[in-house]
């Protein structure tokens, strides 16, 4: 699973510098009507955000849900390969840009790599063993253990309306868990103990996403990387150790290659792999794509109800389970993420409406930044 989808779900605002992505008005020539027709179309934008974050859990999903696959560190290492190979064609064309390695900087983000890996490894094994509808779910409970950690060390606030939200994530997640269980009893128990393994996976994946998130922000503030810098960065560093960790902890021999790579299905799963690695730099470029030619509370609002067609897409594609408590856990999931997003917008614009009250006020402020 790439480090740019775990990113999307829990984008931190890094200090109160406001940018403007609106384009800078142009006198268009006839042959570029059309093109700036279309990348300056906000629901274009919008449609190619979410087709990219659907594409990259499906894909991922496809892989994993194979009766024999156990090879997760070589899926990961592949979309890393994937994903490093595509930014450096890119740049290559001047399409993109990005520093170049220095040790000296890879040094110092090597930790940040480690909980990436982290991250990355054990959301592949909690999709594995739970539907795409109860991960999904369960995911939002990164954003609680990510906004308590920035109350302790970054001193930020929740405010009742959020601490709302925190309270319908955890019921949605109960209920889901709930309604999986139920629907496992019905089944067989031999699918007990698989979610039993899913949800112990789910805990360890909320807790290192949060400690990633958290890390990252603190050593961004330090190197001032940008999005494209993080993202060549934390592939690169990472897929040395995952070669490292597959080569000692997977088993490479023929016959268990073959039962990962069954000979009916093995050019469809290469190909998902790469589709999966190459969907990462997709949802980079349409999540820029859709700040530039939409609002700030436009983009919120449309991370939170991107979770909803994630959700009904596993039960659309993979035949997860439909019951009363499943739809109604993916509903408390949405509306605990269209609340979340709005009191996030409605706490911005309260920040944004506090002015300094005198000169030397505002001094301060300006020497508290400079100092952090």
């Amino acid at each position: 699973m790439s480090e740019k989808e775990k990113q999307e779900d829990f984008r931190v605002e890094i200090g109160n510098e406001k940018r403007d992505f609106s384009p800078t008005p142009l006198r268009p020539s006839p042959s570029a009507s059309s093109s700036s027709g279309v990348t300056n179309n906000p629901a274009i934008a919008i449609l190619a955000y979410c087709g990219a974050s659907i594409l990259m859990t499906l894909t991922n999903k496809y892989v994993l849900s194979g009766v024999e696959f156990n090879m997760n560190f070589l899926l990961l290492c592949v979309q890393n390969l994937v994903c490093v190979i595509a930014i450096s064609f890119c740049k290559s064309l001047r399409l993109i840009t990005y520093r170049d390695f220095k040790w000296d900087e890879g040094r110092k983000w090597f930790p940040i790599s480690l909980l990436l890996i982290s991250m990355i490894y054990t959301g592949s094994k909690a999709i594995q063993y739970l539907s795409i509808p109860v991960y999904t779910i369960f995911k939002n409970l990164t954003i609680i253990l990510i906004a308590y950690g920035e109350v302790l060390w970054f001193g930020g606030s929740v405010s009742p309306m959020t601490l709302l939200s925190f309270g319908l994530m955890v019921v949605s997640s109960i209920v889901a868990a709930w309604a999986d269980i139920q629907h496992a009893l019905d089944t067989s128990l031999d699918q007990v103990s698989t979610l039993n393994a899913g949800y112990m996976w789910m805990l360890v994946n909320c807790f290192s996403s949060a400690a990633f998130v958290l890390g990252m922000r603190k050593r961004i503030k330090l190197t001032n990387f940008k999005d494209f810098d993080t993202m060549f960065y934390n592939n690169l560093l990472s897929i040395p150790i995952i070669a490292i960790c597959s080569l000692l902890t997977e088993d490479w021999s023929a016959e268990n290659i073959n039962k990962n790579f069954p000979e009916a299905t093995r050019n469809a799963m290469i190909t998902a792999m790469v589709i999966s690695g190459l969907s990462s730099i997709f949802i980079s470029y349409s999540s820029a794509w859709c700040v530039r030619v939409t609002t700030s509370t436009t983009y919120s609002m449309v991370g939170a109800l991107n979770k909803l067609p994630i959700a009904i897409s596993g039960l659309i594609f993979f035949d997860a389970p439909v019951t009363f408590g499943s739809v109604s856990a993916i509903g408390l999931g949405f509306v605990s993420g269209v609340i979340y997003s709005v009191s996030k917008i409605r706490g911005k614009a309260q920040q944004e409406q506090t002015l300094p009250t005198s000169s030397s006020s505002a001094s301060m402020r300006d020497g508290l930044k400079a100092r952090d």
